[in-house]
């Protein structure tokens, strides 16, 4: 009798033991396929671009004169320095917005190797002034009428070399562009899970790609930074969960 009883209760709890490694390994089945559904993912970029216009206009202007006598050539300098003061207030430049900065002063007899004749311009100087303005429309007028400086004998040093167009509101355009890189990004995982059947749910992971400034018309002659229109462009990373 005490061996029946003895056989009866191993049986029984190997058939407890049976049904609790059954019912675990099928929780364990559950948990592991809703994992994976769970990390289902797609990714994505998303891009998005502003035209925007320069709010700050730079410009390093300069002109020089040459002559043998240094008294006379300072005084054509500075009648030189009036005009084109009254050059950039003519097309709405301000005089705060003008500031007169290095003079430069070159002795030819000074020079190791200088010519044995040198003419009667032993000096040459150069008077640099910058101009910084927010009003670029004032700015852009000056520089395509430069020739009126010229015509009245002001020689400009450096070939003339063209305003710097700046945009620094860059942080007021970026949550708007951000938003909708995402958004671009979420639309092209939709169409993407149309065709698996699944559904995008929540941002898994986001990076975001570097803020451009472009130019808004492509070319080879001008360069970005002398253009007044330009365009803002970033391209986010989204990776969305599909369930």
């Amino acid at each position: 009798m005490d061996a029946n009883k003895q056989g009866f209760f191993l049986i029984a709890s190997l058939l407890v033991l049976a049904l609790g490694i059954s019912y675990a390994g099928t929780q364990i089945y559950h948990g592991l396929v809703e994992f994976k559904s769970y990390d289902r993912s797609v990714r994505m970029k998303g891009l998005a671009t502003r035209d925007v216009q320069a709010d700050v206009a730079i410009w390093s202007i300069a002109y020089t004169e040459a002559g043998n006598d240094l008294k006379a050539l300072q005084s054509k300098m500075d009648q030189n320095g009036r005009m084109l003061v009254d050059f950039f207030n003519l097309y709405g430049v301000k005089e705060d917005e003008i500031e007169k900065r290095t003079t430069n002063v070159q002795d030819l007899l000074a020079q190791s190797y200088r010519q044995n004749n040198i003419g009667p311009n032993r000096y040459i100087t150069t008077q640099t002034y910058l101009v910084r303005s927010k009003n670029i429309d004032a700015v852009y007028k000056a520089s395509q009428n430069t020739g009126q400086l010229i015509s009245k004998g002001v020689v400009l040093a450096g070939g003339n070399s063209a305003p710097t167009y700046l945009f620094t509101k860059l942080n007021d355009v970026k949550p708007e562009m951000i938003a909708e890189a995402t958004q671009n990004a979420r639309e092209a995982a939709e169409q993407f899970s149309k065709q698996t059947g699944q559904e995008v749910t929540d941002i898994k992971r986001a990076s975001q790609g570097i803020f451009q400034i472009l130019p808004r018309d492509q070319t080879y002659t001008v360069p970005e930074s002398q253009q007044r229109h330009k365009t803002v462009r970033v391209v986010s990373t989204i990776e969305f969960y599909l369930e």
